[in-house]
């Protein structure tokens, strides 16, 4: 999966025959996940079309402050919140023109205004013909652009709309998305690292119809993942039986029923792991006898007698196994007395740190789209996160933990 997936890219075309390869560009970041917001300017319009660009972005595209059929509500487009909103910016095709106003910091479009008020990367692909690539203004510009970091996207070599061969061409579509990714892959803090999750419950049957289980969604471990995912992890999950709709795209999922079942595949995976997070609520025990058919009701008497064994404990077993580059992270649902349990968790286990859920708060506990825990680590640190939604939930312990384990250092 590409590293654009669930990236806000701001799109910025500016004036130059090189704007019609940007419909291309729409579509290769659309393409890979990302959702886009184009920014034309009024001389852009007159290479592509807004039609063409919002069909492909499925938005509205902007060109002004103050669109003509916004005049009578007075309504604007605010380039603050849209700077704000993205997390990359690329303008492309970046005429001579656009970027001496980046350059000098004229703010007479909205694309420009939108630059300025950008808190994220912003990267231009060179687009103009050879003389003015070439000319001193041009190359001082860029020098400046680059000091401030702006990345540049090199123009390539090839005939030109002049006639004239030299540099001066935009980068294709897919050279201008290859080098976002790069980029990406290489700020990412948990860029190439693996990490290891299990969410969801456990299965252990009875007969063939009836288990143990409980409700838990996997909710929580999927937005883990997810949020992993977005940081450049390389994601598995292992998963039990669920019937939640969960973001999975780019998680490398495996399915499975039981205790033990989850616990081999936890094995198999975890000391390649730089960050194993045990997060799925795995039944306790399981009917030590497992009928291959249906236990049919009888009237001989009211009671069933159903003997109970322990399953096997899948954060203690990972705790045994775990060596410096493990780091080890285990939830923790508790009732009553879910701080002192939480803490003799950390240490029974051998855990780096314990996620404490306590049961009986609002909008806490199976099936909920929120969630509010508080983090125990081993070196003694206590974190608490007030509720919030579990995808936001997932990005804060993700964060936590790459700053608490020196994640983007290992």
């Amino acid at each position: 999966m590409s590293l654009l997936y669930n990236r806000k890219v701001l799109l910025g075309i500016s004036g130059s025959i090189a704007a019609y390869k940007s419909a291309h560009l729409v579509r290769e970041f659309i393409k890979r996940g990302a959702e886009v917001q184009v920014i034309i300017t009024n001389s852009a319009k007159d290479f592509v079309t807004p039609l063409t660009l919002s069909t492909l972005s499925t938005r509205p595209v902007y060109s002004s402050f103050i669109e003509d059929e916004q005049k009578a509500y007075g309504v604007w487009n605010n380039h603050v919140e849209m700077g704000l909103w993205a997390d990359l910016m690329v303008i492309a095709p970046a005429s001579s023109n656009t970027l001496s106003k980046m350059t000098t910091g004229a703010c007479d479009n909205l694309l420009t205004a939108v630059y300025l008020s950008a808190k994220c990367p912003v990267f231009v692909a060179l687009a103009m013909d050879l003389d003015m690539y070439s000319n001193g203004a041009t190359s001082d510009n860029l020098k400046t652009l680059e000091q401030r970091g702006v990345v540049i996207i090199d123009s390539d070599y090839g005939e030109l709309a002049s006639g004239l061969v030299g540099k001066g061409r935009m980068a294709e579509p897919e050279a201008i998305t290859k080098h976002l990714e790069e980029y990406l892959s290489s700020t990412l803090p948990l860029s190439g690292k693996k990490v290891l999750i299990n969410a969801g419950p456990t299965h252990e049957h009875l007969d063939a119809v009836r288990f143990l289980g409980n409700n838990s969604s996997g909710k929580m471990g999927a937005a883990l993942a997810a949020a992993a995912r977005d940081l450049g992890a390389i994601v598995h999950l292992v998963l039990g039986p669920t019937q939640a709709t969960l973001d999975l795209n780019g998680i490398e999922v495996t399915n499975v029923t039981s205790a033990d079942e989850m616990l081999r595949a936890m094995i198999s995976r975890f000391t390649d792991s730089s960050l194993t997070v045990c997060c799925a609520a795995v039944s306790d025990y399981r009917p030590t006898v497992q009928s291959e058919h249906k236990i049919k009701k009888t009237e001989k008497g009211d009671s069933l007698n159903i003997t109970l064994q322990k399953t096997p404990d899948i954060l203690n077993t990972l705790g045994t196994m775990k060596g410096e580059n493990n780091h080890l992270v285990g939830f923790a649902l508790e009732t009553q007395d879910g701080e002192a349990y939480a803490k003799q968790k950390l240490i029974k286990k051998n855990a780096s740190a314990i996620v404490l859920n306590t049961l009986g708060k609002e909008g806490v506990g199976f099936e909920t789209d929120t969630n509010e825990v508080s983090v125990y680590t081993a070196s003694g640190k206590t974190f608490c996160f007030p509720l919030t939604s579990k995808i936001a939930l997932g990005k804060s312990l993700l964060k936590l933990f790459i700053s608490e384990f020196n994640l983007s250092d290992a």
